[in-house]
């Protein structure tokens, strides 16, 4: 597994709500600060204020090995009920040349919702690291022969994100937990 081959990871839940539900909690992307690990908070660019292609939001993100910074996220795909696309981008250049063009993108993310044959909807939350620079670049840079490992425990980390912010949404949606949207 290396970075030029544009790995990733995904997970699924399934929620007890039907898709236009979870799709209400999925746009909602300030509730994300609540669930995830890293985004601490989301400003919306440009005027938008909620999911549409072509809209943007600076994502301010922290992590505890890392550090702080900032992302601009760039909504590439959005189909009502079913599939949510943004690409993550370094405004700043803290990873490699300040960009704000989704060919630059350090990761694209995605949610996917179909409805479960027994009832309900399957949430498929999604990422694939790069082509651009990421963070993790500056790691692998340093220790090119454990390239691998460095992949591994990212995609990891990520993989346990994701399953916090699923399970964010699953108890928003089903109705067990209070929308933290705002917090």
């Amino acid at each position: 597994m290396r970075y030029a081959d544009q790995p990733g990871t995904h997970r699924e839940a399934h929620i007890a709500a039907e898709p236009s539900r979870v799709w209400e909690v999925v746009t909602d992307v300030e509730a994300m600060t609540g669930w995830s690990p890293e985004l601490v908070r989301v400003e919306w660019q440009d005027g938008a204020d909620r999911p549409a292609p072509g809209a943007r939001y600076l994502g301010h993100n922290q992590n505890p090995v890392v550090g702080e910074w900032r992302t601009v996220s760039h909504i590439t795909e959005v189909v009502p009920e079913r599939t949510l696309t943004w690409c993550v981008l370094d405004p700043d250049g803290r990873y490699g040349k300040a960009s704000e063009d989704p060919a630059d993108r350090m990761a694209t993310w995605s949610f996917a919702l179909t409805p479960a044959p027994e009832g309900g909807t399957v949430l498929r939350q999604s990422v694939t690291i790069g082509p651009g620079r990421s963070g993790l670049n500056a790691y692998i840079d340093r220790a090119p022969d454990q390239e691998e490992a460095i992949i591994a425990y990212r995609l990891k980390q990520l993989g346990q994100g994701m399953d916090a912010t699923l399970t964010g949404i699953k108890e928003t949606a089903e109705g067990r937990s209070q929308d933290v949207s705002r917090k």
